[in-house]
């Protein structure tokens, strides 16, 4: 098994390329390590080495997953998110456990977390709705990339309509959150669940407008229709 992430890796080391790598360092406040590598590249690259790999048991899959998330590299942390979206079919229950473990221990940044929950613990959820509840716990931690996941989480089901109750239950305990990036997660959160449930949103917007911070605001308002967004960025004395 290590044979065959020593190929990928010198697989995507293969496709490096310097300039992606110094531009992509804009899309983060934080220092990222990376080898510089087009998503759409790591994508097609992940594909063909699951290939490689898709017989295996889940268990095995998801341990050769652990040093791809250990490495710190970004393409890395994309192809490990992909392998165990691959495998959804064979999610089971006590899988919630290495996802909250990933997330906890390996994420440093907003695209590896997004990465991860919007496809793996994402569909886990849609798998096992009745395992949202596990998510909300993630809103209190101390980690702001697992008070981001409680909401990018949910977006998945979101989409479909689901989850309407914990989207509003999660978006009151991150409220006031200090950090932009879970503002952002959040703000984004409410904004895919306008689709469904857009009088809603505006409701718990204007109710919440006057200490909502601006950056959640805005991107939870982002689709409504202009006269909408233009009452609920009016501040109430």
């Amino acid at each position: 098994m290590n044979s065959s992430i020593e190929e990928l890796r010198n697989e995507l080391k293969n496709h490096a390329d310097d300039q992606v790598k110094e531009s992509s360092k804009r899309f983060f406040k934080e220092p990222i390590e990376s080898y510089g590598i087009k998503a759409s590249v790591v994508k097609e690259i992940s594909k063909i080495f699951f290939k490689k790999i898709e017989g295996l048991p889940k268990e095995e899959i998801f341990h050769l997953c652990e040093p791809l998330w250990q490495s710190g590299i970004l393409e890395e942390s994309f192809v490990a998110c992909y392998w165990s979206y691959f495998i959804r079919k064979w999610y089971e229950p006590e899988d919630f456990k290495t996802f909250e473990r990933w997330i906890n221990r390996y994420v440093t940044n907003w695209a590896s977390c997004d990465s991860l929950c919007t496809q793996t613990t994402g569909m886990f959820l849609e798998k096992f709705p009745q395992e949202v509840n596990k998510v909300k716990p993630w809103a209190f931690s101390a980690n702001r990339w697992m008070r981001r996941a409680s909401a990018v989480s949910l977006i998945a089901g979101v989409r479909k309509g689901k989850f309407i109750q914990e989207v509003f239950q999660i978006a009151d305990i991150l409220l006031h959150d200090p950090e932009d990036m879970v503002q952002k997660g959040y703000g984004w959160m409410l904004k895919t669940t306008c689709k469904h449930y857009q009088q809603e949103v505006f409701e718990y917007v204007m109710r919440n407008k006057n200490t909502m911070p601006r950056t959640a605001l805005r991107y939870a308002i982002e689709k409504m229709p202009k006269e909408l967004r233009k009452q609920a960025m009016i501040k109430e004395k």
